[in-house]
């Protein structure tokens, strides 16, 4: 395993097997071109992000050939996008938005009843919209079409619904809805089922349920290819990353990948231990209960192997040292997001993290992002938007302009969405000092501290 520099960035060679799978097909058929989301939580109007690369030229030319990748002559996406915003701006919001979106195509015709609500949470400090409907919508490639599909939803509800399909040449509509009136253009396969479509329910997902062709593709594309994921609460995913152990091929780049960020972890090793429950049922892990309490499970406990050394530095045994008890937060996060990250890279799928920074040093966040954003590593255009308070990667070396955008509260509390491709930047500047003294908003303006404390010494 080698490094490779590009852009800045050391980037890291999983291995030389890392890339091929054969079934993979052309993976630029399953890419993110665009979300919106309108009149929920905390965004008033309708922001979209875009996935599409502008037309600028940036002076760091590998980025314009490694942080983009063409789809045909007309349209090229980018592989990544920071979110940048001050705490309580929005950005966990515009995460849980395509969240919302992604659930209620996969469950609103199989998880709700007919009286069920919608759970779902209106801009609340407008009187303007508070009897709105919230608004989502997203534009897709799959199989070399690009489909815009959407709708919109109150708590009753199931307000409209759409879907289109477009080429190089035109876009055309598949279906509209409005409440309960369908128009079915070029649809066959949802003929029949408007009626057995419940108002609280979509009708893609009907259909879908219904061995629909084209609704069970994009169900699958929501399912298979469109990942969230909190950067806060990353534990939960450590079972891919110890599914991914079990292949042996897979094992070998989660190993590699853990070596080359410098923990000092020279293996890994997954131990079957047993589980008792003791008094309370609390659940208590290892060998020394087996006399005392009957086995209820097995839990796999992660060991990370370190080298022991004597005074003259020359190495004399292995030691085993429990991740989750001897390692840090960085560490354990690092783990449990290596097999999605690198599941994510291997297929070509998109992953939203949500605080992807959160308890990781600057160098290993920017090594992560730098995989995404190499033709090396990343062949089959996989994408990662995610959202961050590290200003360290707000470099003109890692990032173009139409990659970083920000999130910004205004003073009657709704959420805008912006890039920082819609400012003239100087040919020299600096994005992070620019961000960091205000230029282009989305910081907090903090009070006077020194003036509550002395308040409190009164």
């Amino acid at each position: 395993m080698v490094l490779a520099e590009v852009a800045g960035c050391v980037i890291i060679e999983i291995s030389e097997n890392f890339a091929p799978y054969t079934n993979l097909g052309d993976r630029r058929q399953v890419m993110l071109i665009g979300f919106s989301a309108g009149n929920y939580k905390s965004f008033k109007e309708t922001v979209t992000l875009s996935m599409v690369a502008s037309s600028i030229t940036e002076e760091e030319k590998e980025l314009d050939t490694n942080n983009v990748f063409e789809v045909n002559r007309k349209l090229r996406l980018l592989k990544t996008a920071a979110i940048y915003g001050a705490n309580a701006s929005g950005k966990s919001n515009f995460i849980a938005a395509i969240n919302f979106m992604k659930w209620f195509v996969l469950n609103s015709s199989k998880e709700t009843q007919v009286s069920d609500a919608i759970d779902i949470e209106a801009f609340r400090l407008s009187t303007e919209t508070e009897k709105d409907p919230s608004f989502f919508e997203i534009v897709f490639l799959l199989e070399e079409k690009t489909f815009r599909y959407g709708f919109e939803v109150n708590a009753r509800a199931v307000v409209s619904e759409w879907l289109f399909k477009g080429d190089d040449s035109e876009e055309k509509m598949l279906f509209e809805r409005d409440f309960d009136n369908f128009i079915l253009d070029d649809f066959p396969e949802g003929q029949g089922l408007s009626d057995k479509t419940r108002s609280n329910a979509l009708f893609l997902s009907v259909v879908a349920q219904f061995n629909g062709k084209l609704s069970g593709k994009i169900l699958l594309w929501f399912s298979k290819n469109l990942q969230l994921i909190s950067g806060l609460q990353d534990t939960q995913y450590r079972k891919e990353t110890l599914e991914s152990l079990e292949n042996d091929r897979h094992r070998h780049d989660i190993i590699e990948f853990i070596k080359k960020l410098d923990l000092g972890i020279a293996d890994i090793e997954i131990i079957n231990q047993p589980v008792f429950v003791i008094a309370n049922n609390t659940p208590v892990y290892g060998s020394s209960y087996g006399s005392l309490y009957p086995v209820s499970g097995i839990k796999p406990a992660v060991k990370t192997v370190h080298r022991k050394y004597d005074a003259d530095g020359k190495q004399t045994s292995l030691e085993l040292f429990d991740i989750e008890k001897h390692e840090s937060e960085g560490t354990n996060k690092l783990f449990a997001l290596a097999g999605i990250l690198l599941d994510t890279l291997r297929t070509g799928k998109i992953l939203f993290i949500d605080e992807l920074d959160a308890r990781l040093h600057p160098l290993i966040t920017r090594e992560l992002i730098c995989l995404f954003n190499s033709n090396e590593t990343n062949p089959h255009n996989a994408q990662l938007i995610f959202t961050t308070h590290d200003t360290n990667l707000l470099s003109s070396n890692t990032f173009r302009k139409d990659q970083i955008w920000f999130t910004e509260k205004d003073n009657k509390g709704a959420t805008d969405l912006y890039s920082l491709v819609e400012y003239k930047v100087g040919k020299n500047a600096s994005f992070e000092r620019d961000y960091i003294i205000g230029k282009y908003g989305a910081i907090p303006f903090i009070g006077n501290f020194k003036e509550l404390i002395g308040e409190l010494h009164e």
